[in-house]
């Protein structure tokens, strides 16, 4: 008895098939699709206005601490004494002569902590008057922000020349205010940079002279010996150091850059 065997499918034919049962499975789930979206459920977000600090979202939150913490370097640049401190520290470097001592990390460092000493003051008095009432609920936002500028304000009046505010008021083109609260912050900002930038290189200039005397007398010893191929700055180093060192010049460069701002 002859055995009946069932005809194998050859490849070719496996994949026809294969592709047109995909075909039917999506003309069918393309027909059915309108039927499935009309079951599945929906998510809306959406943004609302609240006068209660207490009520922003997390999220928000995050972003605008992650929004100040951007404009931070900037702030602290531009609004505060860091850039003088940090210009005279680095002209106290070049006199000195020395390359990498102090490193650039532990002058930025210093210059850092010297401004939150300098500007303690005014940032207690912005906390008091604006931070504080807010969060308390007792003001608005736009009323923290106008009364959290009036310390910074006036720190920086304080440091800031008529010459520069009159610069910035005429490229502007506007017109000559009768009192400090007239002048607008975009005015009062820059004006204060330009000054702070110019008191720094007075002071770079007066740390520069001492030590320029020692490299003259140094250098004119030197060619009056004729020893000529000698670098200078190599014996007028040990000198700057033991001068500094014996007029206790940090103590003497921080507490006149710290005076200088009246505290």
């Amino acid at each position: 008895m002859n055995s009946i065997n069932a005809p194998s499918l050859s490849p070719a034919r496996n994949v026809r098939s294969i592709v047109m049962v995909g075909l039917i499975l999506g003309i069918l789930f393309t027909a059915t699709a309108p039927a499935f979206a009309l079951q599945l459920p929906t998510m809306q977000i959406g943004l609302g206005e609240t006068t209660n600090p207490k009520q922003v979202s997390v999220l928000i939150e995050i972003m605008l601490v992650f929004m100040i913490l951007s404009m931070a370097p900037a702030i602290l640049m531009m609004m505060t004494c860091f850039t003088r401190l940090v210009i005279a520290f680095s002209f106290l470097k070049k006199a000195l002569g020395t390359q990498t001592t102090p490193p650039n990390q532990t002058l930025i460092g210093l210059s850092l902590f010297l401004t939150l000493f300098i500007m303690a003051p005014v940032f207690k008095q912005m906390n008091e008057t604006a931070i504080k009432p807010y969060v308390d609920e007792q003001i608005s936002l736009e009323q923290a922000v106008e009364t959290g500028m009036v310390p910074l304000r006036s720190f920086m009046f304080k440091q800031t020349r008529e010459k520069d505010l009159a610069l910035f008021l005429s490229l502007a083109k506007l017109d000559k205010p009768k009192n400090k609260d007239e002048v607008p912050s975009s005015i009062l900002v820059p004006a204060f940079m330009i000054s702070e930038l110019k008191t720094s290189f007075e002071i770079g200039f007066v740390l520069f002279l001492p030590f320029l005397v020692i490299d003259m007398v140094v250098s004119s010893v030197l060619l009056a010996m004729g020893m000529m191929m000698l670098p200078p700055v190599m014996i007028s180093m040990p000198f700057k150091l033991l001068l500094f060192v014996m007029v206790d010049g940090w103590n003497l460069i921080v507490g006149s850059l710290i005076h200088s701002y009246g505290v």
